[in-house]
């Protein structure tokens, strides 16, 4: 039974913090790449790394991601698991490391690791097997964590990622990174350092979550190729349920792996630099340490291998500590777990008790549908672009949005993406609102882009009506198009006089124009569009005036 240690603060005297805090930042998943990469760029890291320093070096990154499994209670005991609880209210006997206190394994926590194992396309091993590692931090209780050093849950799978590229055809590349094995292990407790008392200050309430370790191959050559795999699998641990992903709150906390070498060679040394969580951060880190140590090569120095931190500040790497003596971790089998043993349905003991029997087949027949099929049978059914697909999948809750749109309204997917992705998703970032908090419904933008659809108002007075949408008042876009007299002018005499007036009130304009600025008869469109309310024809309007202005 998990017991409660409420609002109590272990204090550990003149202990070095051998973690840093995290910073909160919040990423923007809007889009997974924003700079040209292509091929080349990726092997010479030009899109990452300063010209000056020598193109024939290559970087080369691996990734270790550790994963929150979303799970009520912990890996090993009951205790639950929530954010921003007091300090140390969710500590259990076995969380504290109380004598005599045994582990319990969360079945949750291993259908996670297996359901997420297949969507990655790995190999689920029937049989594997806990270890003790051990090291001594303070916020580590047991002076060990139980993982899967030897034999883990899944193995050898691949993870499919797009990179948008600015400038290409179909604007994005595909890449793939290899995954060498997902593990369960616990997590650790949490130091805080408090410099003003020279003490560190050990809450236990994250000591014991579940986590997955997914560590990927070196296949990576620079910071926004790992920062749009660590996106993608963001996504796709989402859309499993196993992993809420949320990097501000810690669920997500990437260890990058960096080297450099000229091809041909043998890999470089490399450094880790640990606790990044932030994509964002992640490709700026990378980037960053490719060029040090690019430049430390290039200056004919030596690359020391060490474990560094990212300060988001400088926009630079620091140094925590070196790795030239390799610590010994002393692995050793978990005497207080057996095997973890998995099944299908073809082999499954029959007298077996089916809450303890974790059928492989049956989770893989569980698997929702990945971002990536999401991705392509949006631009399959509706004719979007990729890089279109890829901002509706990335943000919460606007591919249901954006269909329940389309189904609404006549006018062409491809008419309604645009006021989606940058009308609605661009008021919606700069209030910072979720698509659940729009105050413009699905059915309110329909009725909008079907009154545009049919001519009765112009794309300025569209606009206009948007706006007023999206102040919540409860009227409809046609009781707003009537009550502000917002629809199309149809009284040709009528729009001709008012660009008469345009003209008549603005000489230096017009001698502009005569002489060849044809620019500047935007400045005077926008004055009849002006004093017309966005009602009169944009079109109309333009000929007009040219033929005026002649």
């Amino acid at each position: 039974m998990a017991a409660s240690l409420v609002g109590v603060l272990a204090v550990v005297r003149n202990v070095s913090v051998k973690r840093t805090v995290r910073s909160k930042c919040l990423i923007s998943s809007s889009h997974v790449c924003t700079r040209r990469l292509g091929a080349s760029a990726c092997r010479n890291a030009k899109a990452q790394v300063k010209r000056s320093l020598s193109q024939e070096l290559v970087g080369v990154v691996g990734l270790e991601i550790h994963a929150q499994i979303h799970a009520s209670t912990k890996l090993f005991s009951g205790s639950q698991v929530r954010f921003s609880s007091p300090p140390n209210s969710l500590v259990s006997f076995f969380d504290a490391s109380l004598p005599g206190t045994l582990p319990v394994l969360n079945r949750r926590c291993v259908e996670a690791a297996v359901m997420t194992g297949l969507a990655l396309n790995c190999t689920i091993n029937k049989k594997s097997l806990f270890d003790r590692k051990h090291y001594f931090y303070a916020d580590l209780p047991a002076g060990y964590q139980i993982t899967q050093q030897r034999l883990p849950v899944a193995v050898d799978g691949r993870l499919s990622y797009g990179v948008l590229v600015d400038g290409s055809q179909n604007h994005v590349l595909e890449r793939s990174v290899r995954i060498k094995q997902i593990q369960l292990e616990q997590d650790s407790g949490k130091s805080l350092r408090d410099g003003h008392r020279s003490q560190t200050l050990i809450d236990l309430n994250r000591a014991g979550i579940g986590l997955m370790e997914l560590v990927m191959e070196p296949d990576m050559c620079c910071g926004e190729e790992a920062a749009a795999a660590v996106r993608e699998l963001q996504l796709i641990l989402q859309a499993l349920g196993t992993c809420q992903g949320n990097m501000s709150e810690g669920q997500l906390r990437v260890d990058a792996n960096v080297s450099v070498h000229r091809p041909g060679e043998p890999l470089g040394v490399r450094t880790e630099v640990k606790n990044i969580n932030s994509a964002r951060f992640l490709a700026r880190a990378i980037d960053y340490e490719l060029q040090r140590q690019m430049a430390v090569v290039e200056s004919g120095g030596t690359v020391v291998n060490e474990t560094r931190a990212f300060d988001f500040k400088s926009g630079q790497t620091i140094p925590m500590r070196d790795k030239e003596g390799l610590q010994d971790y002393r692995f050793m089998p978990e005497p207080n777990l057996p095997p973890l043993l998995l099944y299908d349905q073809q082999t499954a003991p029959m007298d077996a008790d089916p809450t303890q029997v974790i059928l492989i087949d049956q989770i893989q027949e569980q698997l929702p549908e990945l971002p990536r099929v999401t991705r392509e049978r949006l631009v399959k059914t509706y004719g979007i672009l990729p890089e279109h697909s890829f901002t509706l999948v990335n943000e919460d809750d606007l591919v249901d949005y954006f269909v329940s749109v389309v189904q609404r309204t006549k006018a062409e997917p491809r008419k309604v993406i645009g006021w989606v992705l940058k009308d609605l998703l661009g008021q919606l970032k700069q209030r910072c609102l979720s698509t659940a908090q729009s105050p413009i419904s699905p059915l309110a933008l329909a009725e909008l882009l079907d009154l545009l659809e049919a001519g009765r108002i112009s794309s300025p007075a569209a606009k206009l009506v948007f706006q007023e949408l999206w102040k919540g008042t409860g009227r409809s876009a046609e009781q707003i198009v009537e009550q502000q007299d917002l629809g199309v002018m149809r009284d040709h005499g009528e729009i001709e006089r008012i660009c008469q007036s345009v003209i008549d009130s603005h000489p230096e304009e017009v001698r502009a124009i005569r002489g060849g600025n044809r620019n500047v008869l935007n400045k005077l469109m926008g004055r009849v569009m002006k004093q017309t309310k966005g009602r009169a024809d944009p079109l109309l309007v333009r000929t007009l005036l040219e033929e005026k202005t002649s």
